[in-house]
């Protein structure tokens, strides 16, 4: 799929598809003003066709997207029985087809399951990822998005603001999201050598930039526990009246009863030893672990930045330490889901009774 990339052949190109172009902090600052590019062709591209689509697709993930408009854009959730993380489905309607966005390690599990569950319903599932490339901007290039029955595939993402039906755990005001002016445009794969001679940025300002905004990523900030409550993702993701859909009782319960049993913080790390942290490094309190590191980058006003998944108990005041090999970094962590997340529904206490 990317053997043919044109982004790896322009100059300082470093990874397949390219981390960086040799200059990562102007790359983040081109990127953050919409004025660059992501090459993210190594994502997949699934397509769901036929008349039950929408309402298939809504009766199985956790977003309300039976309605969902041509050129309309969402984010849905696959879910286990129990409520856990499995796949992170961003979706844009053209009005024929859904389109659905991807890791690409993700696709063949996804396409997989979603055969199993077509029964007798009106829908085609298809991989298209051999068709079309996926562009990553902050700005509006001028790039012509595919537009196979006559809708843009562009593909805003709603982590922007709070969804209709969705619930923010943060407390931030304002929510760094609001620079989040993030999009994902689709390019039949012949014509990406066009996207390739507009101003480039490397994956990596992406993530940085991404880590900024607080913006969850199934690939780092998810493991085989993970519920949505922990990476405040009811405020792009879930419907919370949309009705049942499969892991929507595990949803229900830790948003109206009880609490999240982990959740995601910033840290802002002391750079003087010139070492980021790693995916999976230990986050410590006190020389005792409460949780891991699950993105890092070097930010280019906010230095060395990272997000870490951390025991809901740990005290949102003090500061961590990140265990990296034989280095231990000091991190101040910056709230996103406090720890009183949950127990959102309004029930009054009984009175005790008292022993008369």
């Amino acid at each position: 799929m990317l053997s043919n990339d044109p982004f790896t052949s322009l100059a300082g190109a470093v990874g397949n598809p390219p981390e960086h172009y040799g200059n990562l902090l102007a790359e983040q600052q081109r990127l953050a003003a919409g004025e660059a590019v992501v090459d993210l062709s190594d994502r997949a591209v699934l397509t769901v066709t036929g008349e039950d689509r929408l309402t298939w697709l809504d009766s199985l993930t956790s977003q309300s997207i039976a309605k969902l408009a041509p050129g309309e854009s969402a984010e849905t959730l696959l879910l286990d029985p129990t409520g856990r993380l499995e796949y992170d489905i961003r979706l844009l309607d053209d009005g024929v087809s859904t389109w659905l966005l991807l890791e690409a390690r993700e696709a063949e599990g996804l396409r997989a399951w979603l055969e199993r569950m077509v029964f007798m319903l009106r829908v085609e599932i298809a991989d298209r990822s051999n068709d079309f490339a996926t562009i990553g901007t902050l700005g509006t290039p001028s790039l012509v998005a595919a537009s196979p029955n006559g809708v843009p595939l562009v593909w805003r993402d709603p982590w922007v603001s709070v969804q209709s039906g969705g619930h923010q755990y943060s407390l931030a005001t304002p929510h760094p999201s609001a620079s989040w002016t993030y999009s994902e445009i689709l390019v039949e794969r012949p014509l990406l050598a066009a996207a390739a001679t507009l101003p480039a940025a490397g994956t990596l300002a992406l993530e940085a930039l991404r880590i900024a905004a607080w913006r969850p990523r199934l690939a780092t900030e998810a493991d085989d526990r993970t519920i949505p409550h922990e990476l405040d993702w009811l405020r792009s993701a879930v419907h919370l009246t949309k009705g049942c859909y499969r892991g929507q009782e595990t949803v229900a319960k830790v948003h109206n009863l009880g609490h999240p049993p982990r959740r995601l913080v910033l840290l802002h790390l002391d750079g003087s030893e010139g070492v980021l942290p790693h995916h999976g490094d230990s986050v410590l309190s006190a020389d005792t672990e409460v949780g891991t590191v699950t993105s890092v980058a070097l930010h280019y006003e906010f230095g060395p930045i990272a997000l870490a998944v951390i025991k809901r108990s740990t005290d949102p005041e003090i500061d961590l330490v990140v265990r990296s090999g034989e280095i231990e970094i000091a991190a101040a962590q910056e709230v996103i889901v406090p720890p009183s997340a949950g127990a959102e529904a309004d029930i009054p206490r009984l009175p005790r009774l008292r022993a008369t």
